[in-house]
C-alpha cells in the first residue's frame, strides 16, 4: 500500500473515469472475499464438467481465493468492455441465423472476429494502473485477463457489472452480454460497489437453443458439451455423437447468447481491434479449409483463433463441411477440399476428413 494514503474514494472515481477514458464501458470495485463461490466451484469440478481444462482445476481454491493468488489483494477493480464489430449492423441476430442456416458459412464466434481480446485488455488495464499509481504511489497490483486462476465472473457480478445470466455468462441490463472482463487485484481498500440484481425471469431461451444441451439448468453448464470448448479448448477428437450437432460453427458459439433477449441492448465497441478482419464474418468453409499452415499463421497473427493451431483448425473445418451434407450431399467443391486434405500428415485431420466425407458418400479417393 502507498506510504500515504490517498482520498480513496475520489481515487474509485477517478478510476471509473479513466476506465472510460481507456475503452472500458464500465468500471466496478469488488470485495475479493469469494468464499460463496467455493462450494459451487468444488462441486463443478468434482463432476468433471471442465472436461480436459486441466487449468481449471490445477490451483484448486486458490481461484476463489484471491488474496492467495496475489498476497495483499483486498479489493479487485473489475472492467468491462464490449466488443461487437463496429460495423455490426441492427439486425445482427439474425444475420447470425442466417449464416447459421447456410451450409457454405464458417460461422466464427463474434468476438473472435477481430484482435486477441487478451492482449487489448491487458494493456489497457495496465494503463489504467499506471494512472492509480501516478495519483496514489507506489501500490500492489496484477492484472488479469481470462488469464489466471481467477474467479472472474463472481467478481464481476460481485463488483455490479451484471448478473450471472443463466447460460453462466454475466448479464447486464444496458448492454446484454457481448462484451469482455478483466481485472486488476489491488492492495487499496476502496470503497466496493453493490451487486447486481437478477434479471432473467422466467425466460430458458439460452437453454433451450443450446445444440448440444450443454446448458443443464439454470446456471449449471457441461463444458465437455459445449461448442465453444469442442471447437477451442479440445485437443484431440471430437465426440461423434456431438459432430452433427456443431453444425457449421467452426470457432466457438454464439447460440446461447444471441437467444437472449437481453443482447437486444448489445452494444458497439469503441476500439477499433474488435473490427472485423480476414473477412471472418462472411467468410465460407472451402476457402478457409483451403488456407495452409503458413497462411493460417499469417492471416490470423493477432487473432485468438491462432491460439489453437492449424491442426483443430482444419478439423473443425471438416466437421462442418460433414455437417454441409445435410443440404448439398456430394457438393463436388466440398468433396474436392476434404479430398484434398485426405492425405494430410495429421491423424486427428485425416480422422475428422474421412467422416466428412462419409456424409458426403465420397471416399478419399480422386
Amino acid at each position: 500500500m502507498p506510504a500515504v494514503q490517498p482520498d480513496l474514494d475520489a481515487l474509485a472515481r477517478a478510476i471509473k473515469q479513466w476506465g472510460a477514458e481507456l475503452g472500458f464501458a464500465d468500471v466496478r470495485i469488488a470485495d475479493a472475499d469469494l468464499a460463496h463461490a467455493e462450494e459451487g466451484l468444488l462441486a463443478w469440478l468434482a463432476e468433471g464438467r471442465h472436461g480436459e481444462m486441466d487449468y481449471m482445476a490445477s490451483h484448486g481454491l486458490k481461484r476463489a481465493r484471491p488474496a492467495e493468488l496475489v498476497p495483499g489483494t483486498v479489493r479487485v477493480i473489475s472492467a468491462r468492455m464490449d466488443y461487437l464489430p463496429s460495423a455490426t449492423p441492427a439486425d445482427w441476430r439474425g444475420r447470425e441465423a442466417a449464416r447459421l442456416a447456410d451450409p457454405d458459412a464458417a460461422v466464427v464466434s463474434l468476438y473472435a472476429r477481430g484482435r486477441d481480446y487478451h492482449k487489448v485488455l491487458r494493456a489497457r488495464l495496465q494503463q489504467l494502473a499506471a494512472r492509480i499509481e501516478a495519483a496514489a504511489g507506489p501500490f500492489g497490483y496484477r492484472v488479469f485477463t481470462d488469464s489466471a486462476p481467477v474467479m472472474e465472473l463472481p467478481l464481476a457480478e460481485q463488483a455490479g457489472l451484471g448478473w450471472r445470466g443463466k447460460h453462466t455468462l454475466l448479464l447486464n441490463r444496458e448492454a446484454g452480454s457481448m462484451f469482455f472482463l478483466g481485472e486488476i487485484l489491488v492492495d487499496l481498500p476502496l470503497p466496493v460497489d453493490a451487486p447486481a440484481s437478477a434479471h432473467c425471469g422466467q425466460c430458458r431461451a439460452c437453454i433451450d437453443v443450446c445444440p448440444t444441451q450443454a446448458i443443464l439448468g439454470p446456471g449449471r453448464l457441461d463444458a465437455r458439451r459445449c461448442i465453444s470448448y469442442l471447437t477451442i479448448e479440445l485437443k484431440g477428437s471430437i465426440p461423434l455423437e456431438l459432430r452433427p450437432l456443431i453444425g457449421n460453427r467452426v470457432y466457438g458459439c454464439d447460440d446461447c447468447q444471441t437467444a437472449c433477449p437481453w443482447n437486444k441492448y448489445a452494444r458497439r465497441a469503441v476500439v477499433p481491434d474488435f473490427d472485423e478482419r480476414n473477412e471472418l464474418g462472411s467468410a465460407g468453409m472451402v476457402a478457409l479449409f483451403g488456407w495452409t499452415g503458413d497462411e493460417f499463421e499469417r492471416r490470423l497473427e493477432g487473432s485468438p483463433i491462432r491460439r489453437i493451431g492449424h491442426e483443430r483448425w482444419l478439423r473443425n473445418l471438416a466437421v462442418g463441411l460433414g455437417n454441409a451434407a445435410g443440404k448439398k450431399r456430394g457438393d463436388a467443391n466440398i468433396v474436392a477440399a476434404l479430398r484434398a486434405r485426405a492425405g494430410h500428415p495429421s491423424a486427428l485431420v485425416r480422422e475428422h476428413v474421412e467422416w466428412a466425407l462419409a456424409l458426403h458418400g465420397a471416399d478419399a479417393g480422386s
